[in-house]
């Protein structure tokens, strides 16, 4: 397809029809929808219209996100949506003076989080909020299963995900092999998540790691060029013989 005949911000969308991208499962296509995170370091107001203080006129606002940049580190912790704002700030506090530029950053910490799908534990940075976060949501597992990708903002959060998914699908005994009764209270208290194996395999993966998975799907050996010829050798044989006229015998 001629991308250039297009404008270049829809080129990504396009390239996803063509090609090996096209094959790719439709719900890892789904996955790739971009959805707004929930907000972290502004308040939406809620409103499109409200009274002006000083003159009591109705005037409309708008909501303004602030931008916020995830560096590299971001996607091998759990920051809980956070990431680092860009800014400005006066000299010496003093509204007078030059303005300088400012990068506000998350405070992290390391911790250790345990996971009672996977059975193991984990050392993790992660910020404050994470961890506010996981103890809404009763646990470190349910907080990984429950949240979005778009508010994970995290690759290692989401190769979790895809591992409890799949010990969820699979249901192995790997789980607490000496324990039955455990494994099974685990599988039973997280049953609300399981989706099929063939769908928890693609979740979490980079556009990249999905095309060299259908790839490896796709890829079948050559076949060595004397078997193709000897199989060739073989229809014709079989079709002299078909061709040849049948003998009676006379007595």
């Amino acid at each position: 397809m001629p991308f250039h005949k297009y404008p270049p911000k829809i080129w990504e969308a396009m390239k996803l029809k063509e090609g090996i991208y096209s094959r790719l499962p439709k719900h890892y296509l789904r996955s790739l929808e971009v959805r707004e995170p929930t907000p972290v370091h502004w308040k939406p107001l809620g409103i499109q219209y409200r009274a002006n203080p000083e003159t009591g006129q109705r005037e409309r606002v708008q909501d303004v996100p602030v931008p916020i940049y995830y560096p590299p580190a971001s996607q091998t912790g759990l920051w809980g949506g956070e990431g680092w704002i860009s800014g400005f700030r006066y000299a010496n506090n003093d509204k007078m003076s030059n303005r300088l530029k400012k990068t506000w950053k998350p405070q992290l910490f390391k911790r250790e989080l345990y996971s009672e799908i996977l059975d193991h534990m984990f050392t993790i940075q992660v910020t404050a909020r994470a961890l506010d976060l996981i103890d809404a949501a009763y646990g470190f597992d349910f907080y990984i299963l429950k949240t979005p990708k778009e508010d994970l903002s995290s690759k290692l959060g989401m190769d979790l995900k895809r591992a409890m998914l799949l010990r969820l699908a699979r249901r192995n005994t790997d789980l607490y092999p000496n324990d039955p009764v455990k494994r099974q209270k685990v599988y039973d208290k997280y049953k609300q998540f399981e989706i099929p194996e063939e769908e928890a395999e693609w979740v979490g993966l980079s556009l990249e790691e999905a095309v060299e998975k259908q790839r490896q799907l796709e890829y079948k050996e050559p076949v060595p060029l004397f078997k193709v010829y000897v199989e060739e050798l073989v229809k014709e044989v079989q079709m002299q013989k078909l061709a040849e006229p049948l003998c009676v015998e006379k007595k």
